[in-house]
């Protein structure tokens, strides 16, 4: 009885230095292009993504860069769905409602840069808005930090010239991590 008593004092110190352990930062990237959007468009438009995930702190820095868009941005948005496929907006990462955005009441975005730009920011737990069809309720910071990791999110940038259709962008790239091809699938 008396050993069972210390494995399991053992086992809760354990758990307790693990669970103060700081969580590592990573950094994870995109590059996008029309030919990653879902279908593809054949836009000269390219850009890259950029982003720190502090686990401790509970936010995201990012910075997205984009170029030579066909049309006006007017959205850009983290979504959750794997290579190949269109998901739910989980993050907003800037919006210009004069050209249509919908930003979602509660949510603070800069204006898109119209055809060539950078825009940074910080993804708190307040930025998350779901998508909850797919599981993600709004808020569920841990859980879109799970899903960048997994390589199921992607960077899209909306524009006028290709916004017809739920999902439709000009650029689009998957989220990666060291090791991982960030959109080069």
């Amino acid at each position: 009885m008396r050993t069972r008593i210390r494995l399991s004092s053992l086992s809760a110190a354990l758990a307790a230095t693990l669970a103060a352990t700081p969580a590592p930062a990573q950094t994870v990237h995109a590059r996008l292009t029309g030919y990653q959007e879902v279908p593809a468009v054949s836009s000269p438009g390219s850009g890259e993504f950029k982003a720190k995930i502090d686990g401790d702190a509970r936010s995201i820095f990012f910075e997205l860069t984009y170029r030579d868009l066909q049309g006006d941005a007017f959205m850009a948005h983290i979504h959750f769905g794997q290579h190949g496929a269109n998901g739910g907006v989980s993050v907003w990462l800037c919006g210009t409602p004069a050209l249509g955005a919908s930003i979602p009441a509660g949510i603070t975005v800069p204006e898109c840069p119209r055809r060539t730009g950078t825009i940074n920011g910080t993804i708190l737990p307040s930025s998350v808005i779901g998508p909850g069809g797919q599981l993600i309720a709004a808020g569920q910071f841990d859980e879109l930090v799970e899903a960048i990791r997994g390589g199921v999110t992607y960077v899209n940038v909306h524009t006028t010239t290709a916004s017809g259709g739920v999902a439709a962008g000009e650029i689009r790239g998957q989220i990666g991590g060291a090791g991982q091809a960030g959109g080069q699938h």
